[in-house]
């Protein structure tokens, strides 16, 4: 019947008839013709209700009328009734069909049921309130994404259903599991809200993982960790430690080196200290000592290596006759233990952040210059842009070198200065104590000493220490309590937060709490944000007692430090602080609030939650007091870090807020959010910000500019050479006021920061927070009120390097490559000393006399070339310089940089560059890093930088290390015009030589 039907009324009057096979096939036939006509038949719906609630019908009849209303109330738009009926409609609901009816419903469906879900889960009662048809019609859409194999969407639906036995099920039936594993880990930190929850899934995860055949122990510890079971950990590094295979051994280093990327001191801690000791051999007397002398290992601080080596060689003493295998995990045991208390990777860093130095003093001397000796905020920024700029470096050559300039710095600032020695040599566990000797009060009645250098000897004692204190507590401890000097108590207080971050120790607690309640303000101030630190992330009931006396107290700098020492105790702890945020954003005084606005920022740092955004937004356009719009602002960052591009879209209206106090929140935000990003859209948010009129806000941009900026390079973004001459310009201008050039000071600290090899990065590899980063972050924005803490941001910065490690964890030398061009990820250039090349640019009369000079000097520089060449002395290397030095002359003195270009461009640039283990590679260069195929080393586990253990599939031969204590600038710059041969390092060869020519021309 081809005939078209033009209107539904007659199956309508059907279904008025008494024969049931009459109103079946009006039912059929309407079900068909429901898309068309559903206006028609939206006036005879109550018909179709009632038969569907007719007993007497048959169940499929009852259901057909299920099916025709639902897809009428779909079409009127009636979402919840379109839903009820097509759940009536039972198995006829085919939720295979491909129709957008069945898709929105579908949605609909698993939205309702993932909502029941949830609210079952927060009150704690079985979901016993979900219709059984709707938990139907969910199981048939999982198994229909099972079977067609779409295993993604079948976990993304069980994650948000929790319906984990469906997600099991999913992840063991896909094809390739490791990677659905992995893809289920993003998920679960990406999407899954509740941090309760998460973990649920996380030991869901844990439980396939390890019944695989061959587990991915990397993944696993990385959960166990977020888990925080340092039990499940322990035993998978001593099953790996004390297997045969020496690739388990290398795999089990990795982890710990893994692990120690995400800075949780007091979880490795555990970890190390429930790893088992080795087995001494049954001679009665030697057992005891041994296991006395490996406890005595455990809980000894070992700062130093000798200490370590000791420790071995006890349990080497014992383990002499001993069965071989405990031998050799006794060996490894050492190994992970120097890993997992992170001294290993300190000493490497150090030695790398040491040896690949490039900072330009050319540019603090430039600075120092320019600063009035009156204005003492700039000589400060001057000592803390230094810091920064060699930070962990063990570099501190200006200081050397303008010691009498040092020490006009008198109270806070000699303070300052003195702390900035820490952040310099930040790391340096073994000689950290010797080196601020002379500074450290000096036990005794007086000491002699001035309180303020004492106090910033502590200060620094903690950056050099920090999270990594277990050397320097004991020391600290007792500095606190010989003295009631409030400016050491200060310095004391920070130094034993940074060393003690996170490892909630009770006496400390103590310790800090008596020179809190002395109410001191400087003391005080310093007391609470040092119980933060101490506290990180432990949401203890402490916080109450802080919060407590914040309220008695009546000194302002003590409830500032305490608002952000009880923000730090609730550190990712998601819904778990939301009373505590609620009774501080609620308080009355103003103080406080902005303490519960770094509360939000720090409880959900990172997750990108939408209702602390919220949360935050609301106070940032509402609150009457700046310095918690501001804050609420700047806190944006801290959530949003772990989606960098949101947050230029999501400040982007209040960084052109009227409010000037709103836009400094914004510009810090971004700064915090996108630091070392060089995100496209944050540097074109913060561009006008920072030729703002308020002093304050220029401040900020220009600190958060070189926050995303840091180690992004003038060929990958030219705005980059743009913001440096920038810098240069408002520093050199007697007429900028102090905040702005300020602002620029720590800015240009802050591009270089490290010897320009470090970046700042709040996630590690594994996308798990970095506390001490984040902790770091969250402090330094605080120097609004108290500049000292500038030091903090020392704490977010981590080095782009790659280091490959042999089993030893020695560094040994091999090449990889680095698909890009050279210049795209090179140092920035040192600067010139501008008077040479500003005098020759402005004549424009040319003399007889100066032609014929030139003409005479082009002659001899010919002469010269020609000579050389026919000597050949020095093949590559001379050859390059005569080029230098002919052009030179020939354009007598006129600006080098000039020429240099055009002598590149007859030898185009490689496309790639070979680089040597260590290596610098920043994070946008990590995508182009490969292995060389004939490559003598394998890594264990792909990573384009950080630690990487190798396999070395030569081990007959021996090895050539890298990486020692001398620096190695003369050698880099040996090899890199050995490798200018094949053209790979020839940009570095170019920078690194600025003087070659004298040499040369002598010679010959």
């Amino acid at each position: 019947m081809a005939t078209m039907v033009s209107s539904a009324g007659g199956l309508l009057a059907m279904l008025n008839e008494s024969h049931p096979l009459l109103k079946l096939h009006a039912l059929s036939n309407l079900n068909n013709l429901v898309d068309i006509f559903w206006p028609e038949i939206s006036t005879s719906v109550p018909v179709i209700e009632s038969l569907y609630e007719d007993e007497e019908f048959d169940q499929h009849q009852r259901q057909l009328a299920a099916l025709v209303a639902s897809k009428v109330f779909y079409y009127l738009g009636e979402l919840n009734d379109s839903l009820s009926y097509a759940l009536g409609a039972g198995s006829l609901f085919d939720v295979s069909e491909d129709s957008d009816y069945v898709h929105t419903l579908l949605a609909k469906a698993i939205d309702e049921y993932a909502n029941l879900k949830s609210k079952a889960a927060e009150s704690n009662n079985d979901a016993t309130n979900v219709d059984p048809r709707l938990e139907a019609i969910v199981e048939r859409m999982l198994n229909k994404c099972i079977l067609d194999g779409k295993y993604q969407q079948a976990m993304g639906i069980a994650i948000e259903c929790r319906r984990l036995d469906k997600l099991e099920e999913a992840i063991t039936k896909s094809d390739n599991v490791h990677g659905t594993l992995s893809y289920c880990i993003n998920v679960s930190h990406s999407f899954v809200n509740l941090r309760e929850y998460r973990h649920e899934v996380l030991r869901l995860l844990v439980k396939v993982y390890q019944k695989l055949p061959s587990p991915d122990y990397l993944s696993i510890c990385q959960c166990l960790m977020f888990l925080d079971e340092p039990e499940g950990v322990a035993s998978i590094l001593e099953k790996l430690l004390r297997s045969e295979n020496k690739d388990d051994a290398l795999l089990a280093f990795q982890i710990a080196f893994d692990l120690v990327e995400n800075e949780h001191q007091a979880f490795l801690i555990n970890v190390r200290d429930r790893l088992s000791t080795p087995k001494a051999q049954p001679s009665e007397p030697e057992q005891p000592r041994s296991s006395e002398a490996d406890s005595a290992q455990n809980q000894s601080s070992a700062p130093d290596d000798a200490q370590m080596t000791d420790g071995s060689s006890v349990s080497n003493v014992n383990t002499r006759d001993a069965d071989p295998s405990e031998v050799l995990y006794a060996e490894r045991l050492t190994k992970i233990k120097g890993i997992l208390s992170g001294e290993t990777s300190i000493q490497l860093t150090l030695q790398f952040l040491y040896s690949h130095n490039k900072s330009d003093l050319l540019i603090l001397k430039t600075i120092k210059q320019s600063v009035e000796m009156r204005n003492s905020v700039c000589h400060s920024a001057t000592i803390y842009a230094n810091a920064i700029m060699h930070a962990g470096t063990t570099v501190d050559t200006f200081l050397r070198e303008n010691l009498d300039w040092l020490s006009r710095a008198t109270n806070w600032a000699k303070f300052s200065a003195t702390a900035g020695l820490g952040v310099i040599h930040r790391g340096h566990l073994q000689q950290g104590r010797s080196l601020m000797a002379p500074y450290l009060p000096q036990g005794g009645a007086g000491g002699g000493g001035s309180p303020y250098s004492e106090g910033g000897a502590l200060y620094a004692l903690g950056l050099i220490h920090a999270n990594h204190g277990e050397g320097i507590k004991q020391f600290l401890r007792d500095s606190l309590r010989s003295t009631n000097v409030e400016v050491i108590q200060h310095g004391a207080c920070l130094g034993l937060g940074l060393a003690a971050l996170g490892t909630a120790d009770e006496d400390i607690y103590d310790d800090i709490k008596s020179v809190l309640y002395t109410d001191s303000a400087v003391a005080g101030e310093g007391a609470g944000i040092s119980m933060g630190l101490l506290m990180v992330g432990t949401a203890s009931e402490k916080a109450s007692e802080m919060l407590t006396y914040a309220h008695e107290t009546q000194h302002e700098k003590i409830i500032r430090g305490l608002a952000l020492g009880i923000a730090l105790t609730v550190y990712g702890r998601e819904e778990e602080a939301d009373t505590l945020i609620e009774q501080m954003t609620r308080d009355q005084d103003p103080i406080l609030r902005y303490g519960g606005m770094y509360a939000l920022a720090l409880a959900y740092s990172g997750t990108a939650n939408n209702k602390a955004i919220r949360q935050l937004l609301h106070f940032a356009v509402s609150d009457v007091s700046d310095d918690v719009r501001r804050t609420a602002v700047l806190a944006l960052g801290f959530v949003l870090y772990s989606e960098p591009e949101q947050t230029p879209r999501i400040v982007s209206l209040l960084s052109e807020s009227y409010n000037p106090h709103v836009r400094y929140g914004a510009a810090l935000a971004v700064g915090i959010s996108c630091a070392g990003t060089g995100l496209s859209e944050a540097i074109s948010l913060l561009e006008p910000l920072t030729s703002d009129v308020v002093d304050f806000v220029r401040q900020g941009a220009l600190i958060a500019m070189a926050m995303v900026m840091v180690q992004i390079s003038e060929a990958s973004d030219s705005r980059v050479g743009t913001f440096r001459r920038q810098l240069e310009k408002i520093i050199l201008d007697k007429h900028e006021d102090t905040m702005s050039k300020m602002g620029a000071i720590l800015a240009s600290g802050i591009l270089d920061a490290g010897g320009r090899n470090v970046t700042i990065r709040l996630l590690s590899k594994t996308k798990h927070d970095k506390v001490t980063a984040v902790v770091g972050l969250a402090v330094f924005s605080q120097f609004w009120y108290w500049y000292p803490l500038i030091y903090f941001i020392s704490l977010s910065f981590s080095p782009t390097a790659f280091i490959g490690l042999n089993y030893d964890l020695k560094v040994p030398r091999f090449e990889f490559l680095s698909h890009a061009r050279p210049s795209l990820f090179e140092y920035p250039k040192p600067t010139m000393v501008p008077t040479t090349t500003s005098a020759v640019k402005l004549p424009t009369a040319v003399l007889s006399t100066s032609a014929k000079a030139k003409a005479r000097a082009k002659k001899e520089a010919e002469l010269k070339a020609n000579a050389e060449k026919s000597s050949g002395a020095e093949s590559s290397s001379s050859g390059a310089n005569t080029g230098k030095g002919k052009s030179f002359t020939e354009k007598d003195g006129e600006a080098m940089q000039v020429d240099v270009p055009t002598e590149k461009k007859s030898e185009p640039e490689p496309s790639f560059e070979i680089l040597t283990n260590p290596a610098r590679v920043v994070p946008a260069q990590e995508k182009c890093i490969k292995f060389l195929e004939e490559s003598r080393y394998v890594p264990v586990k792909l990573a384009p930088s950080g630690f990487v253990l190798l396999r070395d599939l030569r081990p007959t031969e021996p090895e050539v290390l890298s990486l020692t204590d001398t620096p190695s600038s003369t050698a880099s710059t040996a090899g890199a015009s050995a490798a200018g041969q094949q053209g790979s390092v020839s940009a570095m060869a170019v920078d690194e030589e600025p003087q070659p020519p004298q040499p040369f021309e002598f010679t010959s």
